[in-house]
């Protein structure tokens, strides 16, 4: 460990003196400030047939160099990809050709010159002049082996992204199915948003919010935890058709599916109910997997999930009768609902209702079991607070929540718009966060004032877009899809 620490000290050392010397010659490359590119090094290799004989100026990272006798040879990485550069002593003169043999592995280049195809087939730049742009004072991980430890990937993802092709093309990924999903949505006349991210009431999920304090007005504040109460403000405006994507906050757990700080999106529909979501909801991600990936059939995990069919619909009661055999149809009581989780081993809290002890039943026995597309449809009341009834079985309300991967991708209702009745949802709420649940909401008496206004008959739904950027590009963790993810402090 001593002599491994006492070889980086030297190469740095190295590498400074390598600056110091440059700049003494009037040649410091923190000077220079722009750099003229006429091509990207995918441009050269996919228009070889245009541009062979012609003059072209690329840049970017040196990733190898081999040779260096009167010829070198250099691999250079720009943002699409990598190109060889021939450089010889004959072209470049005796004196730049001594400075780019000093050149290290991860210094930033500008080369000119024309485009050739070398003896062994290689399509690469003739060099006659190159300049240093940028002097790379720290070494880049050995060449071999790259960067695999994945703690040290999430914390320094400069560095990742350089090492490692195929981390940015996850995250190339990601903005063209960001894009994919905004002209969709765009084209179907919805309107993106931006709404407040310091809320004094955080509310629209369960949820426990992250707490700080606006010193100006002296006032507590919490980090918003979903979109939607100021979604449907809008939709009370008259802006019948609504989108956010955006930043949410949730002071929770982390594991491979969460992140304290993750991107949702939400959307409301003006005069249609959540058959309406369902509908777009297919439509939608069957788009942006053609779109993306050029197919409705995607891989994760080395299961095959089929975009491209109808998705699946079932209500919860009718899966948790088909994988845990309790049907709660015949269940009319607490004691009843109390009696069943018992002798199936399923844990409650006293607080629990009839509704609850439903869900947790579908969260132990059903959800795994949730590969292919799945609406999972009419949740209980009680764990509904801002969903319509049906109006033919009010202990249940018309939400689905969509499944893929025994994961859930989005939540949607057809949402509650009678302000009586939503008063005495957040009453119960209220009721329930006194009984020690942190992630109940509460009376957001602005929300009820324009419910009061009055809201039309509106579908709404959620997508987690972190977990649809996972399936789409096959990533096992949620931090593999975020180019930053919440990391605890080295020191902790």
């Amino acid at each position: 460990m001593e002599n491994n620490e006492q070889n980086l000290s030297e190469i740095l050392q190295i590498r400074r003196d390598k600056l110091a010397e440059l700049q003494q010659m009037n040649k410091n490359p923190f000077d220079i400030t722009k750099y003229e590119q006429t091509h990207s090094s995918k441009q050269i290799l996919d228009g070889f047939d245009d541009l062979e004989g012609k003059r072209v100026s690329v840049a970017g990272r040196l990733m190898s160099k081999r040779g260096m006798g009167k010829v070198g040879f250099c691999d250079m990485q720009d943002n699409e990809g990598k190109i060889q550069l021939f450089v010889k002593k004959d072209l470049l003169g005796d004196d730049e050709y001594a400075l780019f043999k000093k050149y290290d592995i991860g210094d930033i280049v500008g080369a000119e010159g024309v485009v050739f195809r070398t003896q062994t087939g290689q399509v690469s730049v003739k060099v006659d002049k190159i300049t240093m742009l940028s002097k790379s004072l720290l070494p880049l991980p050995e060449k071999f082996h790259g960067m695999t430890d994945t703690d040290l990937r999430y914390r320094q993802r400069y560095i990742d992204l350089i090492m490692n092709a195929d981390v940015k093309d996850t995250f190339v990924k990601r903005s063209q199915i960001i894009s994919a999903i905004r002209a969709y949505l765009n084209g179907l006349g919805f309107l993106e948003v931006e709404t407040p991210m310091l809320v004094s009431n955080a509310g629209g999920a369960a949820a426990r919010p992250f707490e700080t304090h606006f010193n100006a007005l002296d006032e507590n504040f919490k980090l918003r935890i979903s979109l939607e109460l100021y979604l449907k403000r809008l939709i009370v405006g008259g802006m019948d058709r609504v989108y956010e994507i955006g930043r949410v906050f949730r002071n929770e757990g982390l594991d491979t599916r969460h992140n304290p700080e993750f991107t949702l999106m939400e959307l409301y529909q003006a005069y249609t109910d959540y058959h309406g979501m369902m509908e777009l909801t297919e439509n939608l991600y069957r788009h942006l997997a053609q779109t993306v990936l050029g197919t409705t059939k995607i891989v994760y995990n080395g299961i095959e999930m089929d975009l491209g069919k109808p998705f699946e619909r079932i209500t919860m009661v009718e899966a948790v009768k088909k994988y845990s055999g309790v049907d709660f149809n015949g269940i009319h009581t607490l004691d009843e609902a109390r009696k069943a989780a018992d002798e199936h081993k399923v844990e409650y809290e006293e607080r629990h209702k009839k509704g609850d002890i439903l869900n947790l039943f579908f969260e132990k026995y059903v959800e795994e079991h949730l590969i292919q597309p799945t609406f999972v449809m009419d949740h209980p009341v009680e764990i509904s607070p801002l969903t319509k009834k049906k109006p033919d079985n009010p202990e249940y309300v018309e939400r689905f929540e969509f499944f893929m991967n025994g994961w859930e991708m989005a939540n949607a209702y057809s949402e509650l718009n009678d302000p009586i009745d939503q008063r005495e949802r957040f009453k119960a709420q209220e009721e329930q966060l006194a009984q020690g649940d942190e992630e109940a909401n509460t009376t957001d008496e602005d929300f009820m004032r324009a419910l009061e206004i009055g809201m039309p008959p509106t579908g709404g739904i959620g997508f987690g877009i972190d977990r649809m950027c996972m399936l789409l590009t096959d990533s096992p963790a949620i931090r593999d899809v975020l180019l930053f993810p919440t990391m605890k402090p080295l020191d902790k």
